[in-house]
C-alpha cells in the first residue's frame, strides 16, 4: 500500500513539473499577433498614454466639482499668555487731554469655530472649461491610438528582422554542411594526391568565412530579440520564443489612391487641437461676463479666562449670514483684448498645421507605396537570382566532384550564392517593413 502511495506521488509530481515547464514555454512563445497584445499590457511608453486618459477624466471630475457646494469648517483657539493693549484718550480717565492710556481688552483665552459655503451660480470660464476637459479626454484618447499604431510598427519591425535573420542562419547551416563536406572530400584527394594544398586552402578559407558570417548573424539575431523585448516591455533576462514562420505570400503591388487623412491619428490630434484653441478663443471673450457666487457663514465665538466654557454651548456668540458676490471686469486696460487676438493667431497656425500635414501625409502615403512597390519587384528578383545562384552552385560542386570542374569556380559560385541569399532576405525584411510603413502611412495599420 505504501509503495503504490509512493507511485502516486511520483506520477503527481511529474504531471505538476510536466505542466509547469508547459506553462513556462507557452508563457515565453509569442506569435507576432501575441507579441502586440503583450505590448498593450507592458509597453511603458503605451501605458503612459492610457494613463493620460485617465488623468484627462479625472481633470474634467475636478473641474465638475467647482460647480457643487464648496464647505470649509474651522475651529481656532487662542491662549493671549498676555493680553493685547490698546490706547485711548488719556481724558476719558482724568488725564490731560492729549494724553493716551493703556488698556487691556478681552480674556486669556478666546475660541473661535466656523462653518462656510459658497456655490457657484454662474461662470463663463466655468462652462468653457468643462467644455475643455471633455475635448481634452477626446485627444487623449487619439494620443492613444496613435501610440498603438507606433507600438505595432515598432513590434512588427522587431519581429521581422528577428524571423528574416533565423531564416538566415537556416540556410548558412545548408551551406556550411555542404561546404564542410567538400572542404573534408578535398583534405582526402589532397591527401591522396589528386588535388593541391592550395585547393584546400580556398575551400578553407570560404568555409571560415562562412562560419563567421554565421557568428555575426547569431548575434543580429539576439540583438533583434533583445530589440523585441525592449517594444514589447519584455523582460531582457527571459526567454523569448518567435513561433510564426516567415511568410511573403503577399508579393502584390498596390495602386497608390488618394488618402483618407481623416484615418490618421495625427491629424485627428490637430483636429482636437484645434477644437480646443477655439474654445479657448471664446473662453476669453465670455471673460466680459460676470461671475456670481452665493455664499453663507456660520460662526461661533468664545471667550473665558479658563477653559470652563468650552464645553457649553450658550457660552458663544453666534454669528449667521448670507450673501452673493457679482464680479466685473469692468477695464483691464485692453489686456483681455490682446490675448483674444492672440488666441485667434493661434487658431489661423493650426489650420495653416493642418494643410501643412495633409500635404506631408499625402506624400508619405504615395512614397510608402512607391517604396513597397519596389521593394516587392526588387523581392522577386532576388529570388529569381538566389535560384539562379543556387543551380551554379550545385552544377559546380558536381562538376568538382566529378572531376571535370575547378576549386575555383566552386569557391565563385559558393561566394555568388552567399551574396545573393543575403540580397534575398534584404528585399523580405525591406518588403515587410514597407508594407508596415504604408499601411500606417494610410492609418489601416491599426483596426
Amino acid at each position: 500500500m505504501i509503495q503504490l502511495n509512493r507511485y502516486a506521488l511520483l506520477i503527481a509530481l511529474s504531471v505538476m513539473v510536466y505542466k509547469t515547464k508547459a506553462q513556462e514555454a507557452t508563457s515565453n512563445s509569442f506569435s507576432l499577433q501575441q507579441a502586440i497584445d503583450y505590448a498593450y499590457k507592458n509597453s511603458p511608453n503605451y501605458l503612459n498614454a492610457q494613463n493620460d486618459v485617465l488623468m484627462a477624466k479625472y481633470k474634467r471630475k475636478e473641474v465638475l466639482g467647482m460647480a457643487m457646494p464648496q464647505i470649509t469648517a474651522s475651529v481656532d483657539m487662542k491662549n493671549f499668555l498676555e493680553i493685547p493693549s490698546s490706547v485711548v484718550p488719556g481724558q476719558f480717565f482724568g488725564g490731560p487731554e492729549g494724553s493716551f492710556a493703556a488698556v487691556k481688552f478681552g480674556t486669556t483665552f478666546q475660541t473661535q469655530s466656523g462653518l462656510s459655503a459658497s456655490l457657484l451660480v454662474f461662470s463663463a470660464d466655468y462652462l468653457i472649461g468643462l467644455k475643455a476637459t471633455k475635448e481634452m479626454i477626446s485627444l487623449m484618447n487619439i494620443t492613444v491610438s496613435r501610440s498603438k499604431a507606433e507600438l505595432v510598427s515598432q513590434v512588427s519591425k522587431a519581429y521581422y528582422s528577428a524571423l528574416v535573420n533565423k531564416e538566415r542562419i537556416k540556410l548558412l547551416d545548408a551551406n556550411i554542411t555542404k561546404l564542410e563536406k567538400l572542404l573534408n572530400d578535398t583534405k582526402a584527394f589532397n591527401k591522396q594526391g589528386f588535388v593541391e594544398q592550395v585547393d584546400v586552402d580556398r575551400l578553407e578559407v570560404s568555409f571560415n568565412n562562412l562560419i563567421t558570417e554565421k557568428q555575426k548573424t547569431e548575434r543580429l539575431i539576439s540583438l533583434s530579440e533583445n530589440v523585441l523585448k525592449f517594444q514589447m516591455g519584455y523582460a531582457g533576462s527571459d526567454n523569448l520564443i518567435l513561433t510564426d514562420s516567415l511568410s511573403v505570400s503577399d508579393q502584390t503591388e498596390i495602386s497608390v489612391s488618394k488618402i483618407d487623412i481623416t484615418k490618421r491619428s495625427e491629424y485627428q490630434q490637430l483636429e482636437s487641437q484645434q477644437r480646443l484653441n477655439s474654445i479657448n478663443v471664446k473662453r476669453l471673450k465670455f471673460g466680459y461676463l460676470p461671475t456670481l457666487v452665493a455664499y453663507g457663514n456660520l460662526a461661533a465665538n468664545g471667550f473665558g479666562n479658563d477653559l470652563q466654557y468650552v464645553g457649553y454651548i450658550n457660552k458663544y456668540y453666534q454669528t449667521r449670514l448670507i450673501g452673493a458676490t457679482l464680479s466685473l471686469n469692468v477695464f483691464d486696460g485692453l489686456q483681455r483684448h490682446y490675448k483674444i487676438q492672440q488666441a485667434k493667431l493661434d487658431f489661423k497656425k493650426g489650420e495653416n498645421t493642418m494643410k501643412s500635414l495633409q500635404l506631408a501625409i499625402e506624400l508619405e502615403g504615395a512614397s510608402a507605396a512607391v517604396n513597397y512597390n519596389n521593394a516587392v519587384s526588387s523581392l522577386q528578383v532576388q529570388k529569381r537570382n538566389l535560384e539562379l545562384a543556387e543551380n551554379v552552385y550545385n552544377v559546380s560542386q558536381k562538376k568538382y566532384e566529378q572531376g571535370v570542374g575547378s576549386n575555383l569556380e566552386v569557391i565563385n559560385a559558393q561566394a555568388s550564392l552567399k551574396e545573393s541569399q543575403t540580397n534575398y532576405f534584404n528585399s523580405v525584411y525591406d518588403m515587410l517593413v514597407y508594407k508596415i510603413d504604408y499601411l500606417k502611412a494610410i492609418g489601416t495599420l491599426v483596426k
